[in-house]
């Protein structure tokens, strides 16, 4: 009976990634494996991650496409999932030509942004979120989800220590940098966010906050993040014996080592032909 012994080596750098092999047939001539990659984090919106897209165009097609998207989310229980991405990508045609929608569809496929917002949302689960928010603000170290609460918090905000902001936070076109920083954790397209995005923008285009937005899913759906593009390498080891005849190995050994010799290749290079 053959048997095969499977070894698995995922080269991924230093993103911590799920090797599943949920499969393999064996056929008379060839032995086929498939293998899916799944990352540690659930699957992200769609809508997020093409806002992720919109932010390396630059921040101000990222903040216009969040205006035509703020309660899209809504479209996503009664569209089918073709018909939301459809959805998606129309309302991003709306600032892309057609080459970067297409670069657009490459990035959905192979799930490019999908990290980004999960680093968001760690970011998010360090504050920690209050209990049964959507969405919530964070002011100089006070949290709260209640908007009639934002201007309380405001007003001895610069007496608080001063958020440390990231190179991939999302920041409000404003002319000054010295204002109370406004951190809204939201999940872009649901009226939570809506809520709250008309309220800071107005604050932020009056000179009062300087808004920023963070991701943040509040229920994360069941499924895993499946991903491609990624290089992945089987180093499959036989261990198959087969029963000889001892007599015969010796006699076979001096014309395995000639046919060898004669048949060498190096580098896809036959000498013993060249030098004929």
């Amino acid at each position: 009976m053959a048997k095969a012994a499977d070894v698995v080596r995922l080269l991924l750098g230093s993103t911590a990634l799920c090797f599943s092999l949920l499969g393999a047939r064996t056929a008379s001539a060839s032995k086929a494996v498939t293998a899916h990659l799944a990352a540690k984090w659930p699957e992200t919106p769609l809508l997020l991650e093409a806002s992720e897209f919109m932010a390396e165009e630059s921040n101000e097609k990222f903040w216009l496409f969040l205006e035509t998207v703020q309660e899209l989310a809504v479209y996503k229980q009664t569209e089918s999932a073709y018909s939301y991405y459809n959805l998606i990508l129309k309302k991003a045609g709306q600032f892309l030509d057609n080459l970067h929608i297409n670069l657009l569809k490459f990035a959905f496929s192979i799930r490019a942004y999908s990290p980004t917002i999960q680093m968001f949302q760690q970011i998010a689960a360090d504050e920690p979120p209050p209990d049964g928010c959507d969405a919530f603000v964070v002011i100089h170290k006070k949290h709260t989800c209640k908007i009639n609460e934002l201007k309380k918090l405001l007003k001895k905000a610069t007496s608080r220590p001063r958020p440390y902001l990231f190179k991939g936070d999302h920041k409000f076109p404003t002319n000054k940098e010295n204002l109370p920083v406004t951190i809204l954790y939201a999940e872009i397209g649901t009226r939570a966010f809506s809520k709250f995005h008309k309220v800071l923008s107005e604050k932020a285009q009056n000179g009062k906050i300087l808004y920023v937005l963070r991701h943040y899913i509040q229920k994360p759906v069941s499924q895993k993040m499946y991903l491609s593009g990624y290089g992945v390498e089987l180093a499959i080891k036989s261990t198959e014996y087969k029963a000889l005849d001892d007599t015969q190995v010796k006699t076979a050994t001096n014309t395995t080592v000639e046919d060898e010799v004669e048949t060498n290749e190096v580098q896809g290079f036959l000498f013993l032909k060249l030098k004929s």
